[in-house]
């Protein structure tokens, strides 16, 4: 894959071990070696040698004539996960939420023009898209999205906009624009975001900013619903208020997290 100008620390091997992982998107969970080597723009050989490796280490398996990722590359983004806390604070906050509303309740980050999954309290339900945690969605269709995007500078959200997003999703919703900065202004005055069915049909949420402990949006946490079952004036009479007490509960133990020094056990 593209990559601008590098320096002398970069390692050339890492990056592209990086691009092969990425290059297996969402429809796509077995491809070939050429394939592969298309999607990351490498040699068929050096593709190979990295497959190979990435089999060895347990994050790829041979199948049906090519290859697939191992539920072990999910290990790379738990870490990072674990490595905040995140998780660990938000975890007792989603589940009273969720016990409450009967909704899935996630948390989101922004990573160029989509957001990542990074938490997740989920309730069976049958839903047009299937989510996880280190699923990604355009930012801008997804009520986590508008929030995390609202908190930017505005030539700052050009420029992330001007990312290809990597979800493999084409939204139902695009904007131009002038609406786009209409929905976020909107989004930056009210300080919650609504979706309802703009990234696919039967999808409907509203969500909230987390902030640290000086006022900065690290996150965003929604309450999820199928559009068949719960009306917007549910979800934002009802859901919005819980929501909202949730996001500042847990905006309020993470400020408590970052004054109390971590320490490792031996």
């Amino acid at each position: 894959m593209a990559r601008g100008e590098t320096g002398p620390d970069f390692i050339e091997a890492l990056a592209r071990g990086l691009d092969v992982i990425r290059a297996f998107r969402p429809g796509r969970p077995v491809m070939t070696l050429t394939e592969v080597a298309t999607a990351a723009g490498l040699a068929r050989p050096t593709a190979r040698r990295i497959l190979l490796t990435l089999t060895e280490l347990g994050y790829a398996r041979a199948e049906q004539g090519g290859f697939a990722l191992t539920p072990r590359v999910l290990e790379l983004g738990v870490s990072y996960v674990r490595s905040m806390g995140l998780w660990e604070v938000a975890r007792p906050h989603l589940e009273r939420l969720v016990a409450r509303t009967h909704e899935s309740s996630s948390i989101a980050q922004l990573d160029g023009s989509d957001i990542v999954y990074v938490a997740r309290v989920a309730v069976p339900k049958i839903v047009t898209l299937s989510v996880q945690v280190g699923t990604r969605f355009p930012a801008l269709a997804t009520s986590l999205g508008k929030v995390l995007l609202a908190a930017l500078p505005p030539a700052e959200v050009e420029r992330v906009l001007a990312e290809p997003s990597r979800s493999g999703i084409e939204p139902r919703w695009r904007p131009g624009a002038e609406e786009r900065e209409r929905v976020l202004r909107g989004v930056r005055a009210k300080g919650w975001a609504l979706t309802d069915e703009q990234l696919a049909p039967g999808i409907r949420s509203v969500a909230a900013p987390l902030r640290d402990g000086l006022g900065r949006v690290i996150a965003a946490v929604n309450v999820n619903a199928h559009a068949a079952e719960t009306s917007v004036e549910k979800l934002t009479e009802d859901y919005l208020p819980l929501l909202l007490q949730t996001a500042g509960a847990i905006g309020d133990d993470w400020a408590l997290y970052e004054t109390v020094p971590q320490v490792t056990a031996s």
